[in-house]
């Protein structure tokens, strides 16, 4: 026998994590009375539309400056890679590896992530529940990460504008990176992650039973 507590009419409540018989769709957990539901509604679409948004404001987040230098009258203005060179160039290996993992690395392959788990979520795919439930787990939690970029940024334009000769003004391109991540965390936030399980194959007696 292996089948899900979904199909036997349980649910767990996400804030304290107690198994519930389900009576309706929606309902309250018996011990911390947390309204929740046995599965978030329209997660896949609202996630879905999350990961899109990103991915649309991925591009002009790393198009446009991210910030502004005014130095005794010159302004010059620097995306993302631009940003990356100049500390490549000055010998900041660590700084520029730092906001290239943050900008790049972690943004992209949380939208990847996040696609990989739609689609095995509307597919039954070969890949193992564990490795989708880890993949998950770390899209979530590196999320957060992404907005290093914007912090760097907004010290970096602190630290400067102390002085009087210089200033740096944050860009258009931090306000569409801002965006991004928040687009990102939402669609993580969308997901409901049961619904991999849900997916779980049928064993050799569940399918004799049907």
């Amino acid at each position: 026998m292996n089948k899900t507590a979904l199909s036997l009419g349980f649910g767990s409540c996400p804030r304290c994590q107690k198994v519930n018989k389900m009576h309706n769709e929606r309902q309250q957990c018996s011990r911390c009375h947390y309204w929740f539901h046995a599965r978030k509604p329209n997660s896949i679409q609202k996630t879905m539309a999350w990961t899109i948004t990103a991915l649309v404001l991925f591009v002009p987040a790393n198009l446009y400056p991210m910030m502004v230098l005014n130095t005794l009258g010159k302004t010059e203005s620097s995306t993302i890679l631009q940003g990356i060179s100049a500390f490549v160039q000055v010998g900041h290996y660590p700084i520029a590896i730092i906001i290239f993992i943050a900008s790049f690395i972690i943004p992209l392959g949380k939208i990847i992530g996040l696609f990989i788990l739609i689609y095995n979520v509307k597919h039954k795919t070969n890949i193992n529940l564990k490795r989708q439930s880890h993949l998950f787990h770390i899209v979530e939690k590196i999320g957060p990460w992404s907005m290093l970029d914007v912090f760097v940024v907004v010290v970096m334009a602190s630290v400067v504008n102390l002085g009087f000769l210089s200033n740096i003004e944050v860009a258009i391109g931090a306000s569409y990176f801002a965006l991004m991540v928040i687009a990102t965390l939402m669609a993580a936030n969308s997901f409901d992650p049961r619904l991999l399980w849900d997916n779980k194959p049928l064993t050799k007696e569940q399918v004799y039973e049907q």
